[in-house]
């Protein structure tokens, strides 16, 4: 089918857009946008882009960067348990790095991360941060996304003056480990307070409690829970306290007990891993538990609706607003991330470990060199900055933000936030 001359017309002038470009600073977004605007069809239109192929090879040049990369060690589980948790994270870490070397990197130098595998053992996780800190030379470390793991890289970050951000561990105890070491998510205790409070608004006066005793982050979690809901404003009391085994997979001996309470618990809260609800929610609605179950970040994976069905239907869980509602900033990360991958994220951690690249880029380039003790001065010293996982400040003397929380609940088997809120009451650290 021939194109109408005012087609044509209209064609030539986005390719002289495409041609004229200078410095090649018209992305094809860009060139997409505007050609749509004057009422060009996205065929046409990408015809015109591929008319043109030199100056649109120029729209992908970064701008120029010299002299030798700034290594970026990123330890991340991307086979195991946290695997579901942390080849997100790594995904968002590497679309910062692709959008810094786009736009200026760091100190005007290129950046590369560089990725290695913990596989979900604290032994290889140890072992990868050592390489990357005493072969790889790295200039600082992000990643990691649980406690355990985290508290293992930290301390080897910490020995040898490496500035490390944590980007999805939430104990609190993390930033004990030194003063070169970082969070971008809150603190268990804040989010466990979030969760304590929800359930007295919700009426919840009764709780029945499980966890996974092997893991730092569920035993911290589980504790601040019940700190906070038994404190007198709220008048929460836990009635049974259960615990499981790293490795677990039949919790019906568990979930038995909880059922032959009476009177049942107003709520289930369960403090597990991500390789975990979904299996447990499935067992529990088995088991003839009809009750509201309750969590925290954890539960921000596809394996809870995958391995949990329809009866994760329900399910209320806190977690970083991010990849939820209508946040401008959460809005733009998913867009870049969609545009980059083919797909949405589908785990908020995606976002924490992208806020986690960006925070240690502006932080270096904030110290104007790549002193670790200059970046870590520089990264004590941020305020108000604008993350996609929200503003992140680091008070003197703290090194974990004051964040608020999301609480999302699964509803047709899709993540949906209810509402973000900071805590009336934070249980003490």
């Amino acid at each position: 089918m021939s194109k109408s001359p005012n087609e044509s017309s209209l064609v030539g002038a986005v390719s002289a857009q495409v041609r004229e470009a200078p410095g090649g600073r018209l992305t094809r977004r860009v060139i997409l946008r505007r050609g749509a605007a004057i009422g060009v069809s996205a065929p046409l239109l990408a015809a015109a882009i591929s008319r043109a192929p030199r100056a649109a090879a120029r729209q992908e040049t970064p701008n120029a960067l010299s002299g030798e990369p700034v290594v970026i060690g990123a330890p991340y589980n991307l086979t195991g348990a946290l695997a579901s948790l942390d080849n997100p994270a790594r995904d968002g870490s590497q679309l910062a790095v692709d959008e810094l070397n786009a736009g200026g990197g760091i100190l005007g130098r290129p950046v590369e991360l560089r990725i290695y595998d913990g596989k979900s053992d604290v032994t290889t996780v140890t072992n990868i941060v050592r390489q990357l800190v005493e072969e790889d030379q790295v200039s600082a470390l992000v990643g990691l996304t649980d406690t355990s793991y985290v508290l293992a890289a930290a301390q080897v970050a910490q020995d040898n003056g490496v500035p490390y951000l944590d980007v999805g561990g939430t104990a609190p105890i993390i930033t004990s480990v030194g003063d070169y070491v970082f969070m971008i998510p809150f603190g268990d205790n804040v989010q466990a307070s979030v969760a304590a409070e929800f359930a007295q608004e919700q009426g919840w006066s009764t709780c029945a409690l499980l966890l996974n005793e092997g893991m730092d982050y569920t035993k911290f979690l589980a504790q601040y829970f019940a700190d906070r809901f038994d404190d007198d404003d709220i008048g929460g009391e836990i009635v049974s306290t259960l615990n499981y085994g790293m490795g677990d997979t039949d919790f019906s001996g568990q979930l038995t007990e909880f059922k032959n309470l009476a009177p049942q618990p107003d709520v289930l809260f369960i403090s597990a891993g991500p390789d975990e609800i979904g299996t447990i929610v499935a067992q529990a609605r088995a088991a003839g538990l009809t009750m509201p179950i309750l969590g925290g970040d954890g539960y921000d994976t596809p394996l809870l609706t995958e391995l949990g069905g329809p009866a994760a239907n329900g399910v209320f869980f806190t977690t970083h607003q991010g990849i939820y509602g209508d946040d401008p900033a959460g809005q733009q990360f998913t867009a870049a991330f969609q545009e980059k991958t083919g797909q949405a994220p589908n785990s908020v951690f995606a976002a924490l470990g992208y806020d986690g690249v960006r925070l240690m880029a502006d932080a270096i380039n904030r110290a104007g060199a790549l002193d670790g003790d200059k970046v870590r001065d520089a990264l004590a010293a941020t305020q108000g900055y604008a993350g996609a996982t929200g503003q992140i400040s680091y008070e003197e003397g703290s090194r974990i933000p004051s964040k608020s929380v999301a609480i999302v609940e699964v509803r047709d088997l899709k993540p949906t936030l209810l509402k973000v809120v900071v805590p009336k009451t934070v249980a003490p650290a």
